[in-house]
């Protein structure tokens, strides 16, 4: 079974998620629904509402709430998005003209704050403290991630254990969200919600860590952003942290890095390097060891069909290509 299998297994109840998120948009100020049918529009791979109906059924649990739930992990993930643009002044989203471009950052800003409160104002309504702690953990760590990688912007010094922090509150905090909350849905022990809560830490560690390899080797038409964007915007991701870890040109890169107007000439002595040094392999093995965290985490449940596509969609994250 491949991952387009498994999305078409959940397809119609993805659909039902869609229409959840149509109704999160609802506003009487006309431009938000305008914006967020733009926005629903452009697609997506709608991999954290997927997570969480996958996690769900390895938990045994099938109500609707499940689906309002993924339609609330998505909104936060546009939310975010939306923030995301106006802060890197992005010009494509999904291979589309982004939202801040068309309608300015001012209402772009004000549209993602809408949607995290009324994304948080839809899970009150379940009635769970433990939802609400997992969401409002998810959410700060978000912000805390963001604002961490202003802080390293353009910083070659920054650690590994940094780098982690900073996509642990960009991505892995959401998927980790959207996997635990399927298990306190269920009522499922301590345990097993622990687990679940795990397998989304590690797996959304390694699905950001694959992103940001895919920044300098991947095809610009698939990725639908331009190649080396995150150096660009003073990024400093993985593969460029084993680079600075492994070579012997250390000051060089390092002033390179740090040098203003950072040019295309730069960029192509960069990708040299990472290809030198092998940086791409490295950062590969890396992302490998998470993915199998990942599935160990998952130990705990039997065998079934759910625990297996939770696997086949750890294993697609290695072999991505946008």
């Amino acid at each position: 079974m491949n991952f387009q299998d498994i999305f078409k297994i959940y397809e119609d109840e993805l659909r039902e998620v869609e229409k959840e998120l149509i109704n999160i948009f609802k506003s009487d100020a006309t431009l938000i629904p305008t914006i967020g049918t733009y926005i629903i529009n452009s697609g997506g791979k709608r991999l954290r509402p997927l997570f969480l109906l996958i996690s769900a059924d390895l938990a045994g649990y099938r109500e609707y709430k499940r689906v309002i739930m993924a339609a609330v992990i998505e909104a936060l993930h546009t939310a975010s998005l939306l923030h995301d643009d106006v802060v890197d002044e992005a010009e494509l989203r999904r291979g589309q003209v982004s939202a801040n471009r068309i309608w300015g950052n001012q209402v772009t800003v004000l549209l993602g704050d809408y949607l995290y409160a009324k994304a948080l104002h839809v899970s009150v309504a379940q009635e769970s403290l433990q939802i609400m702690e997992a969401l409002s953990w998810a959410t700060s760590q978000m912000a805390e991630g963001e604002i961490l990688q202003l802080m390293k912007a353009g910083d070659p010094t920054i650690t590994f254990n940094e780098y982690i922090k900073i996509i642990t509150g960009k991505t892995a905090g959401l998927i980790r969200a959207a996997c635990r909350i399927a298990g306190i849905l269920a009522k499922l022990p301590e345990g097993k919600i622990e687990a679940l809560t795990e397998f989304g830490q590690h797996i959304g560690i390694a699905f950001q860590m694959i992103d940001d390899i895919l920044d300098y080797v991947a095809d610009e038409s698939e990725l639908g952003k331009k190649l080396g964007k995150d150096l660009m915007e003073g990024k400093i991701t993985l593969p460029l942290i084993e680079l600075i870890k492994k070579t012997q040109e250390k000051e060089e890169i390092i002033n390179t890095i740090k040098s203003d107007g950072f040019s295309e000439e730069n960029l192509l002595k960069i990708l040299n390097y990472l290809r030198q040094y092998n940086c791409i392999e490295s950062s590969m093995e890396i992302v490998k060891n998470y993915v199998d965290k990942a599935k160990k985490a998952l130990e705990i449940f039997p065998d079934s069909d759910a625990r297996q596509r939770l696997f086949r969609i750890a294993d697609y994250i290695l072999l991505r290509s946008k």
